[in-house]
Order: structure tokens, then C-alpha cells, then sequence
């Protein structure tokens, strides 16, 4: 029965990931294609003719190398900002004494309820006011002032800590500054991987705020820069797929780098209440 179990489920995890695995392989071999040869009926799953000429006309056609450096600077200034500021607030929620500091982070909890839709008239005003639209700033800017979910996430790893290790740093006369920056930032490289991750995820992947706050096309990041090959009336999948290749390539590496830590931090993540 164990062994007749085990195949069963080996046999649904590979059916699973053929799954998962099958539109990618779709797209890398429509990225190789003439344009006439992706969509013939019946469908061909391999290239019959070779054209890997279509990432040399991605890069011809629409400045691909600028928008990359674009999506690459807002996504790690991003990332640094919200793993600076949600790692400080989520260590002051675990572990400083502050009076009612759970009733602050149920209502910081509670703004995660609140769709991203309804706040965004308010928050364009902002940036208005400030003068930061048509810049970089207005889409990493904001992360530098934490954010819930990664207060959450952080706070949690952070809780799963011996607080003891919080009264041996103050004895030998560590700060509480200190002990976050010696004791709990080197300890929780896990959890601070998946929280990087996802940030970089996001903003890479954002499509909505470089739309809405840019407006020069030098400043463009790469998912705008993808809605260039799709026009009113006809696409030019073959160079679309190719561009979606080179814009996933930079998150299967940082995913394969991290995976380590990735892996590990969803699993302890979440542990203690």
C-alpha cells in the first residue's frame, strides 16, 4: 500500500508540473518561431524553423536594455526600502514594550483588506503634491514606509526567536538597535529572502503604477515596455514571447539564488502567534 501511495502521488506531482511547466514551454519555443508558425492548427510544439533572430528585433525595436535598467533600479531600491522599514516596525512589534501595540498592528493588519483600487485616487493626489509624478520615486518611494504584509511576515519569524537572546545582549550592554542589527537581522536571512522575493516579484511584474505615474518613455520599465508589441488589430507574438522570455529570465535567477533561504523562510514563517 505504501509503495502503491507513493506512485500515485509522484504520478500527480509530475502531472501537476507538466502543467505548471507547459505554457513556459510554449512561450520559449514561440519566442524561436516565425510569426505565421504560432498559432497553426494543429499546434507545433517545436519550432520548424529556427529564428532566434526575434531577441536581436526585441532589442531593435523597442529600447528592451533601458527598460530593463529601469524595472532593475525600482525593484531593488523598492525592495531595499520595504525590507528597511517593515524589518524596524516588525521588530518593534515582537519584541519593544509599547503600550497597545497590538491594537496597532490589528489596524495595520486591517489595511491589508483594503483593495489597492481604492486608495489610488488619493495616493496620485499625493504624488502630485509632491511633485513626484513622472519619476522613478513615486514607485519605490512608498516602500521606504513599510507596509503590512511585510510587517506581518517579519514579525512573525521575529516572534519565534528566544527572547532570551534579547536579556544576554542587554546584559553585555547592547542597545535595542544593536541587538536588531546584530542578533535578529543576521538570524533571519530567511525570512528576509522570501520577503525580498516577493517585493522584487512585484515590482518587476508592475504594471499598473509605471501606467499611471510615468509618462516619458525613457523612464518606462519593462512590463509597459511588453505592451509594445500588441496593437489594435494584431500582435507580433513571436517577438512578445521572446520579450517575455527576457523578462523572466532575471526572476528564475533571483529565485534559484535564493531558494535556500526562500524555501526556508515560508516554511518557519508563521510558526509562533
Amino acid at each position: 500500500m505504501d509503495a502503491a501511495r507513493t506512485v500515485i502521488i509522484y504520478l500527480a506531482l509530475f502531472v501537476i508540473s507538466f502543467l505548471f511547466i507547459l505554457p513556459f514551454y510554449w512561450m520559449l519555443t514561440a519566442s524561436f518561431k516565425p510569426l505565421q508558425d504560432v498559432f497553426t492548427v494543429p499546434l507545433r510544439w517545436w519550432p520548424s524553423v529556427w529564428r532566434p533572430m526575434n531577441y536581436i528585433d526585441v532589442f531593435r525595436r523597442v529600447p528592451m536594455t533601458l527598460f530593463t535598467f529601469n524595472s532593475v533600479k525600482i525593484g531593488v531600491l523598492a525592495t531595499i526600502g520595504v525590507l528597511l522599514s517593515c524589518s524596524l516596525a516588525a521588530y518593534g512589534f515582537a519584541r519593544l514594550p509599547i503600550p497597545g501595540k497590538d491594537v496597532i498592528f490589528m489596524i495595520l493588519l486591517s489595511t491589508m483588506m483594503i483593495p489597492g483600487e481604492v486608495t489610488l485616487i488619493p495616493v496620485y493626489l499625493i504624488m502630485t503634491r509632491l511633485r513626484l509624478i513622472n519619476t522613478h520615486e513615486a514607485l519605490y518611494l512608498p516602500a521606504f514606509f513599510g507596509g503590512a504584509y511585510g510587517t506581518f511576515l517579519l514579525r512573525q519569524f521575529f516572534r519565534t526567536l528566544p527572547p532570551e537572546l534579547d536579556d544576554a545582549a542587554l546584559i553585555d550592554g547592547c542597545g535595542r538597535f544593536g541587538i536588531y542589527l546584530r542578533i535578529y537581522l543576521p538570524l533571519s536571512k530567511p525570512a528576509i529572502a522570501t520577503l525580498g522575493v516577493f517585493t522584487f516579484m512585484g515590482n518587476w511584474n508592475d504594471l499598473l503604477g509605471p501606467v499611471i505615474y510615468l509618462n516619458d518613455t525613457e523612464k518606462l520599465t519593462l512590463a509597459v515596455g511588453l505592451t509594445y508589441f500588441r496593437g489594435f488589430y494584431s500582435s507580433e507574438w513571436h517577438l512578445l514571447m521572446a520579450a517575455c522570455v527576457i523578462a523572466v529570465l532575471p526572476i528564475l535567477a533571483i529565485y534559484v539564488l535564493a531558494q535556500k533561504y526562500f524555501v526556508q523562510g515560508i516554511a518557519l514563517t508563521g510558526l509562533k502567534g
